[in-house]
């Protein structure tokens, strides 16, 4: 059996290719990133397990898992790694903002896809040496298993394992299509008349009840809804809408370009939905890298400039 004495690999270097491998998902793919084999990845894996004496990964012929060591093992790596090549380009003289390396973000889907690209761009663009996979999708992510650096998130968060910085918020609004009422008749103004109207539902924010707060007194009306479609999809939503399925309660940014050209109407305009918060979220056990705090503060200096999100409201979460 390999005992510590036999290791002759450099430690920071057995480390460095522990968190490669969680990060890339496989012992095939961090070799790729390497730029060597995969049994030398995998000795180099037994050879830290030896050191430690424990089991870091559960590998079967579909998947691998980090075990409770190995989660551990690759959190206190990482950190460590991060505050090694900070300390290494500082003594080097190095210039702090010259930031290397690699980010995983989960993103929003259809948000991801076009409000939050400019400030993506803007962080590639001055950070030149540093990559990043943007990835899309609505559900909170298992960073440590998915090695997700952060995400960023429309909704509330009541994970308490998470740092949650807020960004910005979503306004929302009332919307349906001009065949949902009778033609030539006005278009419903208050929520009494909305809850006559068949609905959509988005079931991520709502689900059989639709509340509104009028925009000048702030009285709060809520009503039952029976939905005839519901959905997690803000896009199918927008599309159920378009056809004339039902009325629904959507981001006002998604149905601007609609509205300005008589496809949907905006219901009861003095009326509107309680606005969704945007926080960058990042789990609390994490060491926040350099690059990930240039990450959080290009977001937080871009989403003024995010088109479609209004600034946070005295008091929002």
């Amino acid at each position: 059996m390999t005992n510590a004495a036999e290791i002759t690999l450099d430690r920071l270097e057995l480390l460095h290719t522990l968190v490669r491998i969680v990060d890339a998902g496989s012992l095939s793919a961090a070799a790729r990133q390497l730029g060597t084999t995969q049994p030398t990845v995998s000795r180099r894996l037994r050879q830290l397990e030896a050191f430690w004496g424990v089991q870091l990964l559960q590998r079967s012929t579909h998947a691998m898992k980090l075990t409770e060591d190995g989660d551990t093992a690759y959190q206190q790596a990482k950190a460590l790694l991060e505050r090694w090549h900070s300390l290494d380009a500082e003594l080097r003289g190095r210039e702090a903002t010259a930031l290397r390396g690699h980010l995983r973000v989960l993103a929003p889907s259809i948000f991801g896809q076009e409000q939050l690209v400019p400030a993506l761009v803007g962080f590639l663009q001055a950070h030149p040496q540093v990559s990043v996979d943007w990835l899309l999708n609505d559900r909170l992510p298992d960073f440590i298993a998915e090695g997700i650096d952060c995400a960023i998130r429309v909704g509330r968060v009541e994970e308490p394992n998470l740092v949650a910085i807020a960004l910005a918020e979503v306004p929302r609004i009332a919307i349906g299509a001009p065949s949902l009422w009778p033609a030539g008749t006005p278009v419903p103004q208050t929520p009494a008349e909305l809850a006559r109207l068949p609905w959509l539902a988005l079931r991520t924010f709502y689900a059989d009840e639709v509340a509104l707060r009028h925009r000048g007194t702030g009285e709060v009306a809520r009503f039952p809804i029976t939905p005839r479609l519901g959905t997690d999809n803000l896009q199918a939503l927008r599309n159920a809408a378009l056809a004339g399925v039902g009325a629904g309660v959507a981001s006002a940014w998604a149905v601007a370009d609609d509205i300005a050209h008589g496809r949907l109407v905006h219901l009861a305009p003095d009326w509107e939905a309680p606005p969704l918060p945007i926080y960058l979220l990042y789990p609390r056990s994490n060491w926040r890298s350099p690059r990930l705090k240039a990450f959080i503060e290009a977001m937080r200096a871009g989403f003024p400039q995010v088109r479609g999100v209004q600034p946070l409201r005295r008091g929002a979460e």
